[in-house]
């Protein structure tokens, strides 16, 4: 091969692989220690820097604290304060001595005013202890694939050496966090009122996240964090056109610009493809199985302008078996659905057969659907 061919052949790799993998710009110019940008429904990386190192995390750790309160389903008890909780250092919401407080107004006090007073107060309630509330952090951290991460308290202060996570790590919890509509609300909040049980005026907490407040008009949420050790952290969530984005960083100086160059970093290079719509599969070279699988969602996937054209999607099906005679004696999953990217898999869902048990999509569609075939296949809807 000439040296010619050799240099371009060196182009065209370096080409595909800025093509493939995640994003590196140095053009985004974020000055975090360590950083990470994702799309949230798929959780693509769109860009890294030091993402899986260790380090402070400050008080973005109240984002598990408030996920762990709303999931506990107590958010309409009333919880008393403990002197332990009046004793918590640093940012706090003012609690009173043997005051009850709303758990709710707890994690708004603790998300919008980083309420270190909230926090120890919150995991008494829930965790029974402090110590056993630091448990459940640790086990749900564990349960949603958080592997680079110790909790030891519940507001994220540097009371102890053993408490850390990573960027990475902190964007999965995050991603895992907006699944739940309280916790989107509670974040989303720029202002709330709170009782104040010994004045006759409400407690009003604005939210210290100016993404939100002020600063960038596609902001949906986050928490800020600082500690001495752990300088600037920051999570936050934004939303465009239906695309949505987790941005985490560690130790960074210049965060809220970081933020919105990293939002708008996604928004500018990448697209939210539908893939392929939820319902039907349009042909499958089975005759068994034509249109008689679907998928129930949307499959949609942050692509680049170059990236669209090099999807690849692969069905796997069951083989059919002879005991299935009727509808009914189908399996509800019978195959899967593969999505790649240059080779890589992106995606893989479950295909169900349309055998009147499988769980589908809401729609008149559907309703139709099953009408005409159990019609056709000489079956009542219950068998």
């Amino acid at each position: 091969m000439s040296q010619i061919k050799k240099v371009a052949t060196g182009f065209i790799i370096i080409f595909l692989l800025f093509t493939i993998f995640p994003h590196h710009s140095s053009a985004i110019g974020v000055s975090a220690k360590a950083a990470i940008l994702i799309e949230q429904e798929s959780g693509r990386i769109l860009y890294e820097k030091n993402a899986r190192t260790k380090m402070r995390i400050a008080s973005i750790t109240k984002i598990m604290t408030a996920i762990l309160a709303i999931e506990s389903g107590k958010l309409d008890d009333m919880v008393k304060v403990s002197d332990r909780a009046l004793k918590a250092e640093g940012s706090a919401i003012y609690l009173q001595k043997g005051e009850k407080i709303k758990l709710e107004d707890l994690v708004y006090g603790l998300m919008l005013r980083s309420g270190n007073d909230a926090a120890v107060a919150i995991a008494e309630h829930v965790g029974g202890s402090l110590e056993g509330f630091v448990v459940m952090m640790n086990q749900k951290a564990a349960e949603i694939g958080m592997t680079n991460t110790v909790f030891a308290n519940p507001h994220g202060l540097d009371d102890h050496e053993n408490h850390f996570s990573t960027a990475y790590d902190m964007a999965i919890l995050t991603q895992y966090a907006m699944k739940n509509e309280t916790y989107q609300k509670i974040s989303g909040t720029e202002v709330h009122r709170a009782p104040n049980p010994n004045e006759k005026w409400d407690r009003v907490w604005h939210n210290k996240n100016k993404l939100l407040t002020s600063l960038y008009e596609y902001s949906t949420g986050g928490k800020t964090g600082f500690t001495t050790r752990a300088k600037r952290t920051l999570v936050s969530t934004a939303s465009k056109d239906d695309f949505d984005t987790i941005a985490v960083t560690l130790n960074d100086p210049n965060d809220w610009k970081d933020h919105i160059n990293l939002h708008n970093y996604a928004y500018n290079n990448y697209d939210l493809v539908k893939i392929k719509n939820q319902g039907q599969l349009e042909k499958v070279k089975n005759e068994f199985y034509e249109n008689k699988v679907f998928i129930d969602r949307d499959l949609r996937y942050p692509l680049t302008a170059e990236e669209q054209n090099n999807v690849k999607i692969h069905l796997t099906l069951l083989t059919p078996n002879k005991k299935w005679k009727d509808p009914e004696d189908v399996p509800d999953v019978v195959g899967q659905m593969s999505v790649k990217l240059e080779g890589n898999e992106i995606a893989n869902l479950p295909i169900y057969f349309e055998n009147g048990k499988a769980v589908k999509p809401k729609g008149s569609f559907w309703e139709l659907f099953k009408s005409l075939f159990f019609a056709q296949a000489g079956v009542n809807e219950h068998g």
